[in-house]
This record gives structure tokens, C-alpha cells and sequence, in this order.
């Protein structure tokens, strides 16, 4: 799109204020949504969906279920209120209000686009089915382009979002796919495992964490599985491998023993993936994030790069950092990243950081 328009411009937070008197004792609502966007005619397009129980306008957002992760709660609201299923992109800024019962409630939104039956396959594979919600909850869904959705949105906080998804467009950091880097699970201790090092299996914390990764790469769109070797690795990423019905690619230099002798290995490996057009999880050791974040560093923008994990041990077992890649002239870039467990409690205490953050463009940030 041209010059923004006013509504655009108007510098909203991104967080709606709240006076001390208004503080609710009662849980915070936790929400998720995103904003579902295209380009036709290089115009860029966004989503908005209709309530008529409130008779407004406003992006497709909803509750998390009960265990629900954010990520996957608003690619599932997209998909019910929609009828399309999304892929999430970079994170945008969060909302926060009061309800007309006056309880807090905090949206969490990223940018997405449609998701493709075919290039998306393994990743729809992996999501439970979505059913469409009743018209009585949303009655229509219309495509604007992004002044007309300024206008046309019911409350003006929602414009917060729009006009950072404007702003990563026209800045180059809108069209994305990931490289998910993830730490193996909770394994056994080394103490209490008496056979070879590369067989130390993940403990039922472990595989409970491996479970919950499912939702959360399914989300991103992630065709790409690639590991180390070793059980605790592959462990890790099966309940995902097995869901989308994706190839597994295991990889020897990804074990600590051959990325000890060879880490420039592991660094052509992470290079492919920033390099690649699909979306990616390499699941690795400890020991080898050092070249992993190393090789990040390299392709960030720089205050992205600065805030990358920079001590011992990077990643906690069964964290992750979620690397947005955008392509350039100069090659892929890192736009954006979140660091986190796949589960909603740890995206809370991010997300919290993030609507601290009001002058930035995303939601999500801790490492930006």
C-alpha cells in the first residue's frame, strides 16, 4: 500500500491504559488471534470478521482451551472464524482491556497467511480438526485493504496491530517461514543411565514435552524435520514427525560427539535452513546451541541479535527459539525471534514482556 493514512498513523498504543481502580482480581482472560493478510494488485489485504452479537468489526481471535498453547489456539479461532485454515507468521502487538464484566483480557496476535493445501500439507496433517463456529458468532468475514480496515474496525485499539503489520511490509519483514530451534526434551540423568550416551532416553516429563510441541510447530507451518541422532533428539521430534506424516532427517553432526570434532557442519546445516523455503524444527544438545545461535546471530537484525541466549545453557531441555526468516537481496534474515516452552504458561511471562514493550513492532521479543 502508499502513504498510511491517518487512522494509521495515529501512533495508538499498543496497550490500552489501565488505572489502578480498575485492576480485577479475577483471572486474566488469555486470548489469540491474528491478522490474516494477502496481496492483490500490490495492495496489501487484510481479514476482518463481523460479530453480530456486538455488531463490530475486529480481527479473528478467542479464548485459549483449556491446556492450549497460543500459538495453536489462534491458528484454530482463525480457522473457526474464518473458515480457512492459516499459517502464523511474525508476532505482532498484543492487546490488553477490560470486558464489560470487568475482567482483564489480554490478546496475543501474530500476522498469517492462508495456508496451502499441498505446500502445507505435513503441518495441516498434524491439527485436530477445526469445526466452523455458528453464524450466530460470526456472521461474515470480508478482505480490506489496510485503510479500509482502519475505518472499518469497531474499536481503535485494534488498530495497533494493523499498522505494525503495515510497517513490517513495507519494510520487508512480512513474507517469512521459521527455523524452530529446539532443545531435546527432559532426558534421564546421566547419573542414572548406565548405557551408551547416545541411547539416554527422555523421561515422561520429556515425552510430554514432545507432545506439546506438536500444536505449536503445526502452527508455524513446519514441513522440515531435521535432528540429531541420537534417541533423546529423536524422541523429541517424533510425536510431530509422526503427526504430519513428515520425514524425519537425522543427522550424525548434530550429536555432541561430531559436532565437538566438526561444529562448522552444524553451521552449514542451520545456513540450509535459513536459506530454504520451507519452514523448519532442528532439534540438537546443549553443547551445539553455541554454533546454532552463533550461526543466527550472523543472519539477525542486529537487535535481534543482541538479546539472543548468550550463557550456558541457552535453552532449558524442551525450549525452543522460534527464528522468522525473511529473504532479501543480501540473503535471509532473521526479523524476529521468540525464545519459549511450548506451553501457555512460559508464553505468558513473554507476552507480559512484550505489552511492557510498547514501542516495538512485534509481540514476543524477549530476544529482539
Amino acid at each position: 500500500m502508499g502513504v498510511p493514512s491517518p487512522a494509521l498513523r495515529s501512533g495508538l498504543p499498543l496497550v490500552d491504559a489501565l488505572g489502578p481502580t480498575h485492576v480485577s482480581h479475577a483471572p486474566v482472560i488469555e486470548s489469540a488471534g491474528a491478522l490474516v493478510w494477502r496481496v492483490r494488485d500490490d495492495d496489501l489485504q487484510v481479514r476482518l470478521v463481523h460479530r453480530p452479537r456486538y455488531d463490530d468489526w475486529s480481527w479473528p481471535k478467542g479464548k485459549l482451551d483449556p491446556g492450549e498453547t497460543f500459538q495453536a489456539a489462534a491458528a484454530r479461532e482463525v480457522a473457526e472464524e474464518t473458515g480457512k485454515p492459516v499459517v502464523l507468521g511474525v508476532p505482532l502487538p498484543g492487546l490488553q482491556y477490560l470486558t464489560p464484566e470487568g475482567r482483564v483480557k489480554r490478546v496475543h496476535y501474530w500476522a498469517a497467511r492462508r495456508a496451502s493445501r499441498k505446500a502445507d500439507a505435513g503441518a495441516l496433517a498434524a491439527r485436530a480438526p477445526v469445526p466452523p463456529v455458528s453464524p450466530q458468532e460470526i456472521d461474515r468475514a470480508a478482505w480490506l485493504s489496510a485503510d479500509d480496515a482502519a475505518h472499518r474496525l469497531t474499536r481503535q485499539a485494534d488498530r495497533a496491530p494493523l499498522e505494525a503489520l503495515v510497517r513490517e511490509r513495507e519494510e520487508g519483514r512480512l513474507a517469512t517461514h521459521v527455523v524452530v530451534i529446539a532443545r531435546h526434551g527432559k532426558a534421564v540423568s546421566r547419573s542414572a543411565w548406565h548405557g551408551d550416551e547416545q541411547d539416554r532416553p527422555l523421561t515422561p516429563a520429556g515425552h510430554a514435552q514432545a507432545v506439546a510441541l506438536v500444536p505449536v510447530l503445526a502452527a508455524y507451518g513446519v514441513e522440515t524435520v531435521v535432528t540429531s541422532r541420537w534417541d533423546r533428539c529423536a524422541q523429541t521430534i517424533a510425536p510431530y514427525a509422526g503427526a504430519s506424516g513428515l520425514e524425519t532427517v537425522s543427522i550424525d553432526h548434530l550429536t555432541e560427539a561430531q559436532h565437538e570434532r566438526s561444529p562448522a557442519r552444524v553451521a552449514r546445516t542451520v545456513r540450509e535452513l535459513l536459506e530454504a523455503e520451507r519452514s523448519s524444527v532442528l532439534c540438537t544438545h546443549r553443547p551445539v546451541l553455541p554454533t546454532v545461535l552463533d550461526v543466527l546471530g550472523q543472519h539477525s537484525r542486529r537487535p535481534v541479535a543482541n538479546a539472543l541466549p548468550a550463557h550456558d545453557p541457552f535453552l532449558e531441555p524442551g525450549e525452543m527459539i522460534v527464528a522468522h526468516v525473511a529473504r532479501t537481496p543480501k540473503g535471509p534474515r532473521v526479523v524476529a525471534a521468540r525464545p519459549g516452552r511450548a506451553t501457555s504458561r512460559s508464553f505468558v511471562r513473554a507476552a507480559r514482556h512484550d505489552l511492557r514493550e510498547q514501542g516495538q513492532s512485534r509481540i514476543g521479543l524477549r530476544i529482539q
